[in-house]
C-alpha cells in the first residue's frame, strides 16, 4: 500500500484541521493506520492510531480530547481530526500503515511503536499561529 497525507496548512490557535491519509494499492483493510508528528528539533511522536476495521482507536495523552482518528475502508482513507489546535501542535504530520493486529479481540490493546509501521506517507505540514 502507498499512502498520501494531505490537509495540512496554517491555522490560528483554537482552529481545526482534518488530515486525510489516502491509500492506494491493495488490501487497505488489512492495515492498521497510525498518525505521527515531528516538530523541528524534536523526535517523532505518536499522535493517534486506528486498528484494522476501525475496531479500536488510540490517542496520545498530549492531544486527547482535541484530536480523533477514524478510517473509511470504502474510501481507502484514514483521518485525523484536530480541534482546538495549539501552537505546540505545529509539526509535520505523517500517516503510516502496519499489519499489526492491535486492538482486535485477544490482541494488544495499545498500538505498536513506530518501527513496526512498514509504509509511511510523505507528511503534511501543520502550522498553528498564536
Amino acid at each position: 500500500v502507498q499512502l498520501q497525507a494531505s490537509g495540512g496548512g496554517l491555522v490560528q490557535a483554537g482552529g481545526s484541521l482534518r488530515l486525510s491519509c489516502a491509500a492506494s494499492g491493495s488490501n487497505f483493510r488489512s492495515y492498521a493506520l497510525g498518525w505521527f508528528r515531528q516538530a523541528p528539533g524534536k523526535k517523532r511522536e505518536f499522535v493517534g492510531a486506528v486498528s484494522l476495521g476501525g475496531v479500536s482507536e488510540s490517542i496520545a495523552d498530549s492531544v486527547k480530547g482535541r484530536f480523533s482518528v477514524s478510517r473509511d475502508n470504502a474510501e481507502n482513507t484514514a483521518y485525523l481530526q484536530m480541534n482546538s489546535l495549539k501552537p505546540e501542535d505545529t509539526a509535520v504530520y505523517y500517516c503510516a500503515a502496519t499489519h499489526n493486529t492491535w486492538g482486535l479481540p485477544g490482541t494488544a490493546v495499545t498500538p505498536p511503536p513506530s518501527d513496526v509501521y512498514v509504509t509511511w506517507g510523505q507528511g503534511t505540514q501543520v502550522t498553528v499561529s498564536s
